[in-house]
């Protein structure tokens, strides 16, 4: 009997060591990466935007299902997501490769899976063409390094940034947040013009445009008549400016400008059209 107890003992010893041996080689379960403010990044450092600024920047926007929204550098997603919950197609743009995973379990919680994609690569060398809504928030030098990139884009699209601006281009609209938000909470957003630059022609007027981003300067010859253009701007493809007594509101496409032209109280038609170089 004593020889049989001294048997298991040593059989259970054994069993133990092997079981502590095979523990020890299996390697450590990877703990899930959780992001902390003031993370380095490739271009900045990660600061979160404060759900009060994420929906007051997608309410200045208009987004709708309609559009396709791209967030330039998207941290732990949640500008994406809440796009998406708004029914937008979405996309976030992330150097971090942690991060991009963290944002597709946090968007997979959120049920938008199918709404929002996260793409793992640099906002510089990443073609977001297609977007009718951008949100970033980046420094202003690298908003700046951006910009001839959006202001190519198609007139109209909204450019919304969180707390920075884009150097000389200054803002259409700018809006403070509300509820939890306690730092950085302004959004500033643009609204990419048509480019209006050049000269126009229309019967026997001829309209000089000079512009930059959506203000527009210039003067209109009609029939002889100077006068210098007051008020100009553009919001995306619309057009409006005073000159002499006369009010011209149109819309762009192209080459050529469609609208209205009030004079005395009575509005007529009004089309023109670019002339080549």
């Amino acid at each position: 009997m004593q020889a049989m107890i001294q048997t298991r003992r040593i059989v259970l010893a054994l069993a133990l060591s092997l079981f502590a041996f095979n523990a020890l080689a299996q390697p450590a379960a990877k703990s899930e990466f959780q992001p902390e403010v003031g993370q380095a990044g490739k271009d900045v450092v990660w600061v979160p935007t404060a759900q009060g600024l994420v929906d007051r920047m997608l309410d200045m926007a208009k987004l709708t299902a309609k559009d396709i929204h791209y967030d330039l550098g998207s941290g732990d997603g949640r500008t994406v997501i809440t796009a998406a919950k708004r029914g937008a197609t979405a996309y976030g743009v992330e150097y971090n490769p942690d991060m991009v995973e963290l944002s597709r379990r946090n968007a997979a919680a959120a049920g938008v899976s199918g709404k929002a994609t996260f793409i793992h690569g640099d906002i510089f060398e990443t073609d977001f063409s297609k977007a009718t809504v951008i949100t970033l928030f980046l420094l202003p030098d690298l908003n700046v390094k951006l910009r001839p990139t959006i202001l190519n884009m198609k007139p109209g699209t909204r450019v919304i940034s969180n707390s920075f601006t884009m150097g000389d281009w200054k803002s259409d609209e700018t809006q403070g947040a509300k509820g939890e938000c306690t730092s950085y909470c302004t959004a500033y957003m643009w609204i990419v013009p048509a480019k209006v630059e050049g000269v126009w022609k229309s019967g026997n007027e001829e309209i000089k445009l000079a512009q930059e981003y959506q203000m527009v300067q210039g003067s209109v010859n009609s029939g002889g008549k100077l006068s210098n253009v007051q008020g100009g701007r553009l919001r995306g493809d619309e057009i409006s400016f005073t000159a002499g007594d006369a009010r011209y509101a149109g819309k762009v496409n192209g080459n050529r400008i469609e609208g209205t032209v009030t004079t005395g109280g009575k509005t007529a038609p009004w089309t023109t059209t670019r002339a080549a170089k």
